[in-house]
């Protein structure tokens, strides 16, 4: 049998308090620090200030080399703390001569961190899944912590939290980083479409950030293993998986707001931090009606294809298909520009952060993307 922890716990603080200077000495480096360090290594902590992937410590030339040197710094992490509990384990033992009923050993799935996959996915599946899986984790963190950046709440010239107070703005942000080496994003609207409509586009700003962060020589082989890893390529990862994993994350209470139309033909993501009342304005005029006449242009190109004598019999198929496609994202969009979004920005809504998400987020119905279950209690 393994010495249970609820038991090691009273005995230790109950029965030795301090007394036992060995005991009192394991207790105060029995991996409190590695424990803390691994809970500030993600942003849902209070004290987070950087992404460990893009840590000095495990920078390496390409992404991939910098994943391996991270993985083998969790790695030593991980068996320190299972050295350092075992060791507790044993004195636990020998204190009370159970050496004969209890083992100092401690799985490696109970070495309670999340850098460690047998903690964080259990032993079910093989070690060959665990690895697949936190290497997919690891690089979507990457992604929401660039999407951090794009926003402004983070910085990579600067630690922790940048901007993160109601209202607050770029001239916040450069009042605080003035030469950001990965500007962010200047009217707090992202657009998250099927392609690069818009020049600040979701994706063509992640590609920014993978050079920036790891150099404009190595970014195809980064972006190669970044969808390697995701098993899909950048575009299909933000339209379809980015907002419900930042939903997940944030336990249905997002920071960043996804609009989206009536059919999902148009989306794009704002900070609700940076939100302000003429935020749905600029979503309106900047980018609801600039999209609906990018497609009006597009379906005027398609139009002209599928009618012209000097294109193949297969292109002018795919033309037709394309218009028949576009005309009905036009409709969509231009009914919900009239009926939700255009009464939504002449509101001009003010929001309070104190309310939190579940009382904000609903006064957008209709132009938001629905979350289920947001309206469940708050942990």
């Amino acid at each position: 049998k393994r010495a249970p922890r609820s038991l090691q716990h009273h005995v230790l603080y109950r029965k030795y308090n301090g007394q036992d200077s060995e005991i009192s000495a394991l207790l105060g480096k029995c991996g409190i620090s590695t424990a803390q360090a691994d809970w500030d290594a993600y942003e849902t902590s209070w004290d987070f200030t950087t992404l460990p992937l893009l840590s000095p410590d495990h920078r390496a030339a390409t992404l991939a080399e910098a994943y391996a040197n991270l993985r083998a710094h969790w790695q030593g992490m991980t068996d320190e703390m299972q050295r350092l509990e075992e060791e507790n384990n044993r004195i636990f033992i020998d204190a009370y001569g159970l050496a004969g009923e209890l083992t100092a050993e401690v799985p490696i799935d109970e070495i309670t961190l999340t850098c460690n996959p047998a903690y964080r996915y259990g032993v079910k599946n093989s070690e060959e899944d665990r690895e697949a899986r936190l290497r997919e984790d690891t690089v979507a963190e990457l992604l929401h912590y660039a999407v951090g950046c794009m926003f402004g709440r983070y910085s990579l010239d600067a630690p922790g939290l940048i901007l993160a107070n109601q209202g607050e703005g770029i001239e916040d942000y450069l009042a605080r980083v003035p030469e950001p080496s990965f500007a962010p994003d200047r009217d707090n609207v992202i657009p998250v479409l099927d392609a690069d409509w818009f020049a600040d586009d979701i994706v063509t700003r992640a590609r920014d950030f993978v050079r920036i962060t790891f150099g404009e020589a190595k970014f195809r082989e980064n972006l190669a293993f970044i969808e390697a890893t995701l098993g899909k390529d950048l575009r299909r990862w933000f339209t379809k998986d980015f907002f419900d994993y930042h939903v997940r994350r944030y336990k249905k209470r997002p920071i960043y707001w996804m609009f989206s139309s009536s059919k999902g033909s148009f989306n794009a993501l704002i900070y609700m931090h940076r939100y302000r009342p003429d935020t749905v304005s600029v979503v309106l005029n900047q980018y609801v009606r600039e999209f609906i006449h990018k497609l009006e242009v597009e379906r005027a190109r398609l139009e002209k294809l599928a009618v012209d004598s000097t294109a193949t019999p297969a292109q002018q198929t795919k033309a037709q298909k394309e218009t028949a496609t576009v005309i009905k994202q036009i409709a969509e969009l231009t009914e919900w520009e009239r009926e939700t979004v255009y009464p939504m920005a002449q509101q001009k809504i003010a929001i309070d952060l104190d309310d939190g998400v579940k009382r904000n987020y609903p006064l957008f119905a209709g132009a938001l993307k629905p979350i289920k279950g947001l309206e469940a209690a708050d942990d």
